[in-house]
Order: C-alpha cells, then sequence, then structure tokens
C-alpha cells in the first residue's frame, strides 16, 4: 500500500483513525510492529478494532508528516519501554516471576510468565522483559548493574 494514501490522525483526541484515500476509513487503528526485534522500525502493521491487519507499511518515514506524527505517538505509548537501573528483589512462584526495580521512571513492580518466552537476550548481555500487561522492561546491561541485581538475574533465568 502507498503510505501517501494513507491519513492518521485522532478524531476524538485519543482515538488514532485511519482514512485510506479514495476508499475507506476505520474508527479505531492500533499500529504494531511485524519484527520490532529483527527490522526495527520498519514493517508497521496497522490494525482494525477486530486485530485484523488493514495495512501494512513497509517504511513508516514514507508517511505523510502528520500521519507519522500520529503514528508515533500511539507506538510511543504502546511499546512504553522502562530502563531497569538495579533489582531490588525477585522471586519465582508458580511459574511466574514477581519483580520489584527501580528504573528511570522510579520504582517498578511487575510480574512475568514464561520466562522461555518473555525473557527476551537481545545480545549477550542486553535484556528484555516482558510483563503479563505488555509492558517492556529493558537491562541494556546487564554487567552494569550492581551484584545483587546480577545475582537476581543469574539466579532467575
Amino acid at each position: 500500500m502507498n503510505p501517501s494514501d494513507l491519513q492518521l490522525f485522532y478524531e476524538p483526541k485519543d482515538r488514532l483513525r485511519l482514512t485510506i484515500q479514495n476508499d475507506r476509513s476505520f474508527m479505531t487503528i492500533k499500529p504494531v510492529w511485524s519484527a520490532p526485534l529483527s527490522q526495527p522500525g520498519k514493517y508497521l502493521s496497522l490494525l482494525n478494532s477486530k486485530g485484523d491487519e488493514v495495512a501494512m507499511v513497509t517504511n513508516p518515514s514514507d508517511l505523510e508528516q502528520e500521519s507519522l506524527k500520529a503514528v508515533q505517538e500511539e507506538l510511543h505509548r504502546r511499546y512504553l519501554t522502562a530502563t531497569v537501573h538495579k533489582i531490588l528483589h525477585a522471586k519465582v512462584e508458580f511459574g511466574a516471576t514477581y519483580w520489584h526495580v527501580l528504573t528511570h521512571r522510579g520504582e517498578r513492580d511487575f510480574v512475568t510468565q514464561s520466562l522461555q518466552e518473555n525473557a527476551i537476550w537481545l545480545s549477550e548481555h542486553h535484556l528484555l522483559l516482558l510483563d503479563v500487561e505488555g509492558n517492556r522492561f529493558e537491562i541494556p546491561d546487564i554487567r552494569a548493574l550492581d551484584a545483587p541485581s546480577q545475582s537476581y538475574i543469574h539466579a532467575i533465568l
């Protein structure tokens, strides 16, 4: 689909909408990355309110400026990532891992399930944790954490 045919905008102010030129409009659109880890910044899927894909944008920077701005705002909300500076406590109970961490946004508590799927090593020392609500907690370099934090990582993962 030609990105210049897509108009993304907020109407009302908290709902992202899509109009495809000379075709149709969608009252609610949810942008999601199709390959966020392997192809960051490429392959943006636009989903309708039922979760069905209505358009794929290979390179979002090809969108019109106002559409790109609206998509970036929505993606920022959806993929909000907190950077973990310290693990204050972590424990595993019945397959769930309960975390109490210090992030660049302050202290946070979150829960992860199935660490085989939700603890993603982006490199040998770069870890991404996805909680049960879809929030992302990033540890850019586990070696930069204090010793107790590293102990939690090694014991749990």
